[in-house]
């Protein structure tokens, strides 16, 4: 094997350790929380502005930049409008029209078909789980921006625990978080954010673009 595929083979190995690590360390973490102490009324209400401005019904589109503790890297964009999505990212462009998702795989010339609210359409959806009502929230103002610290309460269900997010002081509009999911945290960075004027088009499958090369595999 070409020493190219080789480090394809292993970073892809790396991911789905890391990722079913998080998964499995998430109700032993829950259990051993420690009651987490304050909480901002104000922190809140910026946030759930935040966070309307990018899973709002205006919609939203985005550049991203993960970083898994030093281990997984990987970038994209990504655009949403409730429960209509557009993503790319370095192996896979996906459409959702809020009924049916296609999943092109580029290098491998196949299109995944699944029903939009079926948890089959990325195998770890439903192992990360968020509600706002999952955390007691703190407020920093930092001049040009603003800190927001999300903790999770004990006995919320999901999976996330801890977060910070740093938003533009005068747009609200994302600019950092940083994730933690049981013992690990993740760095994304946020990039091109813009919010509302997404056209409906934008999460239309363009079937016309892909041939007979590409094999379709209808997995509703």
């Amino acid at each position: 094997m070409p020493v190219s595929a080789k480090r394809r083979t292993f970073a892809a190995l790396m991911k789905r350790i890391l990722l079913c690590l998080l998964w499995l360390l998430c109700p032993l973490i829950a259990l051993m929380a420690e009651p987490r102490q304050g909480n901002d009324p104000e922190a809140r209400r910026t946030f759930e502005k935040a966070y309307d401005m990018v899973y709002g019904p205006k919609g939203c589109s985005l550049r991203y930049d993960v970083n898994l503790i030093g281990l997984y890297k990987t970038h994209g964009s990504i655009s949403i409008k409730q429960k209509k999505s557009r993503f790319s990212d370095e192996r896979i462009d996906s459409w959702c029209d809020g009924t049916t998702v296609y999943n092109v795989h580029r290098k491998k010339k196949t299109i995944e078909i699944f029903d939009a609210n079926s948890d089959k359409r990325d195998k770890y959806a439903s192992k990360f789980k968020f509600s706002l009502d999952d955390f007691d929230y703190t407020m920093e103002n930092q001049g040009q921006t603003i800190l927001i610290r999300l903790k999770q309460k004990r006995g919320a269900r999901g999976t996330v625990k801890e977060a910070r997010v740093t938003l533009d002081a005068s747009t609200l509009a994302p600019q950092h978080v940083k994730v933690k999911v049981a013992l690990f945290w993740a760095n994304i960075k946020i990039s091109n954010f813009q919010s509302g004027n997404i056209s409906d088009a934008t999460f239309v499958f363009p079937r016309s673009q892909y041939g007979n090369d590409y094999r379709y595999i209808d997995k509703r």
